[in-house]
């Protein structure tokens, strides 16, 4: 009730200082979209959602109508140098303590324009750097997040510190700095950050390719052969993205990573790094302004060795989608997933969910 209450409070605040902005200043901007879906879990091995890193979750046959994403935002331009965000997601998956669905905070940070000639620095809660690009060229969130957020490699937000702008005069070339606890959301508990580099180049109109790379530093672990000696078990990521998007016709985009535990597997009492690969391949058609379909195939071992088997996943998504409006989405979609036998020869059905999928924004 008092969590209630206090969202309450706090829209209404805000809705007045947007009122008083738009009458004297007009600084202030309220914005925010939702998407969620009817849902059918049609095939499903039962076991396989005891594997991590299983995308299609849920029994066979379960259905029913969900939310997986309510944003509510608050931008604020404090003057021509800093500007502000704040922003509160609601998720089914983010629920309350009596199993309702839960409110968080997903942004909440300083923006201060142009700190250095060509360079933005950024405070607070805030998007990292791993997905933003491909995510905007993908451009159908509404139906699934990119691979490396699907698969949780990268969160998608860190209370960090962050540099980002451009390196050359007409913006071709661009990199984004960040310093983050390394814990998503939630406080710093522990001395152990993440440090992300990320690179953009756009050569030519509609066409750009990023490079990412960032250390999550974890408490060492113990050499098997020296009990009083710590091996480092840091994670380190690599990442590669392609894309090109003709906004009113099509997009195409192609997006690999790596993801490396450092000594994260024994073998023969010894330690060795485990490995992870990912890759996603996309595209999009807009046949006119109401019809348009995507399509999406990815490809994910969380541990490439060769001796570990029974988690590599094929997974497929196709949509059909319908604008009645240009601030609403109606998709009928379906997401397959297969799945590789495991170490000790079993299989597993794969997993097939049919939905319809309402995407709505507002301003």
């Amino acid at each position: 009730m008092k969590t209630n209450f206090l969202i309450i409070t706090i829209l209404f605040v805000l809705s007045n200082s947007v009122i008083l902005s738009q009458e004297v200043i007009n600084k202030g901007r309220i914005s925010g979209y939702m998407f969620g879906d009817y849902f059918y879990n049609l095939l499903r091995d039962n076991e396989i959602d005891s594997f991590e890193n299983t995308a299609n979750g849920g029994e066979k046959d379960v259905n029913g109508i969900q939310f997986r994403r309510i944003y509510f935002t608050y931008d604020y331009n404090i003057s021509s140098k800093f500007s502000s965000r704040f922003r509160f997601e609601a998720d089914q998956k983010s629920t309350t303590s009596n199993n309702k669905v839960g409110v968080y905070v997903k942004d909440a940070y300083l923006k201060w324009r142009n700190i250095f000639n060509g360079s933005d620095f950024i405070f607070g809660i805030q998007p990292t750097p791993a997905f933003e690009i491909s995510e905007e060229i993908w451009g159908h969130r509404f139906l699934e997040k990119t691979i490396m957020d699907l698969r949780g490699i990268v969160s998608s937000r860190d209370i960090a510190v962050s540099l980002k702008g451009k390196l050359n005069s007409d913006g071709t070339i661009k990199y984004w700095l960040m310093f983050g606890n390394g814990a998503g959301n939630k406080p710093e508990l522990d001395k152990y950050n993440r440090y992300y580099a990320h690179l953009q180049f756009t050569p030519f109109e509609n066409f750009t390719t990023t490079i990412y790379g960032d250390i999550k530093v974890r408490p060492g672990v113990n050499d098997p052969k020296n009990v009083d000696k710590k091996l480092p078990s840091n994670d380190i990521t690599y990442a590669l993205f392609i894309g090109y998007k003709q906004r009113e016709n099509f997009s195409i985009g192609i997006e690999g990573f790596l993801h490396q535990r450092q000594n994260g597997m024994i073998d023969i009492n010894e330690l060795m790094n485990r490995n992870g690969l990912g890759f996603s391949a996309f595209g999009s058609y807009n046949i006119n302004k109401e019809f348009s379909i995507a399509s999406r195939y990815d490809f994910f071992d969380p541990n490439i060795d060769k001796n570990t088997t029974g988690d590599l996943r094929n997974w497929m998504l196709f949509s059909f989608n319908y604008k009645p409006d240009e601030k609403v989405t109606i998709s009928p979609n379906i997401i397959y997933e297969t799945y590789q036998k495991s170490t000790d020869g079993r299989t597993f059905e794969p997993s097939l969910t049919l939905r319809i999928t309402f995407f709505y924004t507002f301003l």
